[in-house]
Parts: C-alpha cells; structure tokens; sequence
C-alpha cells in the first residue's frame, strides 16, 4: 500500500505534471459551494416538510410548500453567493490597484515590505536581497506578492458565475431529494414523511463523507456530524410546527 503511495505521488511529482496541473484553473472553490448548497438545499426542504407534517398539512400542501421553497431558496442562495465573490474580488481589485499606487509614489517603502516579509520567513543577506530585487523587478508580480502576502487575498479561482451555479445546482438537487417520497402516489402521509426523513438523512451523510473524502477527514466522523446538523434543524422546524398547530390551531 505504502508503495504504490508513493509511486502514485512521485508520478503526480514529475515535472510535466506540475506544469500540467498548475496550468489548470483552480475548482477549490466550487467545492464548499457545492457542499453548502447542498446542505442548505437539503435542510431547507426537508425543514418545510418536517413543519408541515408537525402542522398537520397534507401531502399536496407539502409538497407545493417545498418545491417553491426550493426554487425561491435556492435562487436567493445563489445570488447571495454570487454577490459575495464578486464583492471579494472587488476588493481585491481595489487593493491591487492601491498597491500600484503605492509603488508610484514610495517605491523603496514597497520595496521594503518585500524585504521584510521574506525575511521574516527565515531570508537573509544575498539572497534575501536577489528575492528582493528579483521580484521587485517585474511590477505585476510585486503587487501580486503584496496582495497575497500582505493583505492576505487572493483571486485566482474566484467565479461569481461559476460559484452561484455550483450552490444553485447543488441546492436543486440535493434539496428535491427529501420531496420525491411526496410524489410518490399510493403512499399515506405518516409514510411519506418516514421516507422522506430517511432520503434526507441519507444525503445529509452523503454529504458529509463526500466532504470527508475532499478535505481528507475522518469519513464516519465528517458524516454522522453533518447527519446532526440536519437532523437538529429539520427537528427544529417539525417541533415549530406541532407548536403553531396545538397553539393557534394552524393545520388542516
């Protein structure tokens, strides 16, 4: 095991294949779109199921509530989404910009910011000052050293499009789930609901292991703990709605 480990990370080591997948665009951040949209999608859903089967709503009611749920949700949620990337990459277009006006103006204060945070990661003497003069010699690669660096950002993988794509596809998906049982004819409302608390459950653990194999985390741990979160809000909602029904009467 151990062997073939290695010879698959000395493979993934040669030179043609960092080139090749450095040349890549990076999809690390279609990923915790994708698992948060699916969350959300998921708990949203089976959240209005659980309140209605607590309120006493019928299948049909349900199963209207849910899909409009999950249409008008999952379309906020992307926009959101979509609203927050383009922000981040707004500001760090804004801070590019003010670092080339920085280098305009003090261009040995910039070049001293260079000096000090690589010599903060252990550089000094001559090859301190190559690294120095090395990068400030090319002006696009100095901001960008200034950007991610100092500043702490970056905008290599940042999408707007592409991330609310990713959360609205995995909230359509993963939330219908919790709502076939309903569209299936035949079955009584206490089955309905079982089912789908099942399906909901299941994709709640999907969920977390297929995270689990991404982040490289305990799989049993990542999924029963994404199993809880779901469960916790979806019993949130189904005890909501018993209270609204023995409360002010709200059901059918």
């Amino acid at each position: 095991m151990n062997d073939r480990r290695r010879e698959s990370l000395e493979h993934e080591h040669r030179p043609e294949a960092i080139e090749r997948r450095l040349r890549e665009p990076s999809r690390a951040q279609l990923i915790p779109d994708a698992i948060l949209g699916g969350i959300d999608g998921c708990v949203t859903t089976f959240a209005v199921v659980s309140g209605a089967f607590g309120a006493g709503f019928s299948a049909t009611v349900a199963l209207v509530l849910g899909v409009a749920n999950l249409l008008a949700d999952g379309f906020s949620m992307a926009i959101s989404n979509y609203e927050a990337i383009q922000a981040q990459r707004e500001h760090v277009e804004g801070v590019r910009r003010s670092e080339n006006h920085h280098i305009d103006m003090v261009p040995e204060g910039e070049r001293e910011e260079i000096r000090q945070i690589f010599q903060r990661k252990g550089l000094a003497g001559e090859t301190l000052e190559r690294v120095v003069e090395t990068i400030c010699s090319n002006r696009e690669i100095w901001v960008e050293t200034m950007v991610a660096e100092e500043h702490g950002l970056r905008s290599e993988g940042l999408s707007p499009l592409k991330s609310a794509l990713a959360t609205f596809v995995a909230f359509l998906v993963v939330g219908a789930m919790p709502l076939l049982p309903y569209a299936i004819p035949g079955l009584d409302i206490t089955r309905q609901f079982l089912s789908s608390l099942a399906v909901a459950g299941l994709m709640f653990f999907l969920i977390g292991m297929g995270k689990s194999l991404v982040y490289h985390q305990p799989v049993m741990k990542s999924g029963l703990r994404t199993l809880l979160i779901g469960g916790a809000a979806a019993g949130l909602a189904f005890l909501t709605g018993h209270l609204a029904q023995a409360l002010f009467g709200v059901g059918m």
